[in-house]
């Protein structure tokens, strides 16, 4: 069946501004980041860790009520013996993704790195070897962005004030009101090794404050004074929070689980949309940490649209991979990446750098904009007409990759354009150059 849509463009499309970035009252070196993650529009997110070695996602302990203790004996047989960080790094970018982030220590308390403030850690296993070493150093080596995940919860350590989750797992002494000057004080001084020790980090990604939104009496997490350290060890460090609420003071970036901006299928994300630049985490498939039995993984085709459509909001992709024990990134994840880098190979240039268009319904037709030019993504083969309102008649129009026919004809402060795209066409991409 044949579809025709209109939409009307106000008379600046051709003026629209960049996204705020930024107060002026913040130093040079997070401007300049905050504008380098902004123009990134893709990353890849990592979920690894003790989690990995039951294959049941990384809420397992948790979800199970499984006693912390005997839990952690399983990082007495932690020996991922196949992980390659150069291997994992190469397939990162060759997906077209700018940045990594890394879970350097989730909800099981359990780090991925050598740090001097619990045993807890890859350093005691059979494995013996620092993870986030190796990834932070093969990271520069090819010129990959870092980004550190780093858990405010812990469902392992006695002094974490108990929050809604983690309530099973049987931690000795632990309390509604623990100790948390020593929780705090053992946070920061792993946030310092971490931002002192593994060189320049692009961010540090917090999650778990929603543990304490239901408390009678608010929690208060310090978060200032911790924002504060951040920025004061590595200036141009940015600060996000997955807290599914609109930014607080000092973080840099918004984040949105599940959901593109402005909505809210998976019940996470109905905060309002703020200034800073925005980013979405997604799964490949069901679940964060690595799961045996899920293997329902998104095709490229769907991928690529959630890119398309991220993007066409002005913001970034975080995409998930859980990787395996053995450190190995699951067959199918690795072809989904090559299939992501194929295309942004082609089609790039209306995603990278880009801010929101503006035009389309974020469903059947997407815009993104980069200087003079505006991106339309048709994301549905069955579409035949668009009718643009526009201010001025375009200088040009034409397909940003030429496998579809496209006639245009302008009148009376309309575009409007005629196409045939190919059956099963992921997107088609009509540039608009002022």
């Amino acid at each position: 069946m044949n579809k025709f849509l209109s939409f009307l463009i106000v008379a600046v499309l051709f003026q629209l501004p960049a996204r705020a970035q930024t107060a002026q009252s913040l130093p040079p070196e997070r401007i300049s980041s905050m504008q380098e993650f902004a123009d990134a529009k893709f990353g890849i997110f990592i979920h690894w860790g003790l989690y990995s070695m039951f294959g049941q996602g990384e809420w397992y302990m948790t979800n199970q009520d499984i006693d912390c203790h005997e839990y952690a004996k399983a990082a007495n047989a932690f020996y991922p013996h196949a992980f390659d960080a150069a291997k994992w790094v190469k397939a990162i970018k060759g997906s077209g993704a700018r940045y990594v982030t890394f879970t350097s220590r989730h909800h099981e308390g359990f780090s991925m790195w050598d740090t001097r403030q619990s045993d807890y850690n890859i350093m005691h296993t059979p494995y013996g070897r620092d993870v986030l070493r190796q990834l932070s150093d093969e990271c520069q080596r090819q010129g990959l962005r870092l980004h550190l995940y780093y858990s405010h919860l812990d469902w392992t350590r006695e002094d974490y004030p108990l929050g809604r989750t983690g309530l099973g797992t049987k931690r000795k002494h632990a309390s509604k009101k623990g100790d948390w000057a020593s929780y705090y004080a053992f946070m920061n001084r792993q946030l310092t090794e971490l931002l002192t020790q593994y060189g320049p980090i692009g961010c540090i990604w917090f999650d778990g404050w929603w543990d304490h939104d239901e408390d009678s009496i608010p929690f208060d997490w310090q978060l200032d004074e911790q924002y504060a350290l951040i920025h004061r060890l590595q200036p141009a460090c940015l600060v996000g929070n997955n807290h599914h609420q609109t930014p607080f003071q000092g973080e840099d970036i918004q984040i949105f689980e599940r959901d593109v901006p402005g909505e809210n299928k998976a019940g996470l994300s109905g905060q309002s949309i703020s200034r800073l630049p925005l980013e979405t985490c997604q799964t490949m498939n069901g679940m964060w940490g690595y799961k045996v039995v899920d293997q329902d993984y998104k095709s490229a085709c769907e991928l690529v649209r959630l890119l398309v459509r991220t993007s066409g909001k002005g913001a970034n992709l975080l995409l998930n991979i859980g990787p395996q024990p053995d450190g190995q990134f699951p067959d199918t994840a690795l072809s989904r990446l090559e299939s992501l880098g194929h295309w942004l190979g082609l089609y790039g240039e209306s995603i990278y750098a880009t801010t929101a268009g503006g035009v389309g319904d974020g469903e059947t037709v997407v815009s993104t904009r980069k200087g003079s030019c505006l991106y339309l993504h048709l994301l549905s083969d069955s579409l035949t007409s668009i009718d643009l309102s526009l201010p001025k008649k375009p200088r040009k129009v034409r397909p940003l990759v030429g496998n579809f026919s496209l006639s245009s004809s302008w009148r009376n402060g309309v575009l409007h354009l005629d196409f045939a795209i190919p059956h099963d066409t992921w997107d088609a991409v009509i540039v608009i150059e002022e």
